[in-house]
C-alpha cells in the first residue's frame, strides 16, 4: 500500500493502463458525486465488502479513495492482506479532490 498525494495519485493514474479506481464510501456519500469510472464498494459492509474485494482482479493497480483518506487507507491494508500487490490510497480523499466528479443526483 502506498499513500499518494492528490497530485501523485492523479499523475500515476493517468499513466496507468492497468488501473482501477475504487470508491469505498457509503451510498449516501457517493450520491454527492463519484470520480469518473470508479467502482463503488462500501467498506462499511463488513464481510460483504471483503467478498466483493476478493472477486476483483488482483493483477490490476487499485486507486482507492473515500471522503478523507482514512477508510481508503483501511481498504488498502485489507486488500494487501488479501494478496493485492498495488493499492494506492488517496490522501485527503474527496474532501481535497480537485479533479473531475460525476454527479449522481
Amino acid at each position: 500500500m502506498e499513500d499518494l498525494t492528490q497530485e501523485e495519485w492523479t499523475e500515476k493514474l493517468a499513466a496507468d493502463d492497468n488501473a482501477v479506481v475504487l470508491d469505498v464510501r457509503t451510498d449516501a456519500e457517493v450520491e454527492d458525486g463519484i470520480i469518473p469510472n470508479a467502482i463503488h464498494i462500501d467498506i462499511y459492509k463488513g464481510q460483504e465488502f471483503i467478498n466483493e474485494i476478493e472477486d476483483l482482479d488482483k493483477s490490476k493497480n487499485y486507486y482507492v479513495y473515500c471522503r478523507s483518506g482514512n477508510r481508503s487507507g483501511q481498504a488498502c491494508a485489507i486488500m494487501e492482506q488479501l494478496g493485492f500487490e498495488n493499492a494506492y490510497n488517496l490522501e485527503g480523499g474527496m474532501l481535497e479532490w480537485t479533479g473531475d466528479v460525476v454527479d449522481l443526483k
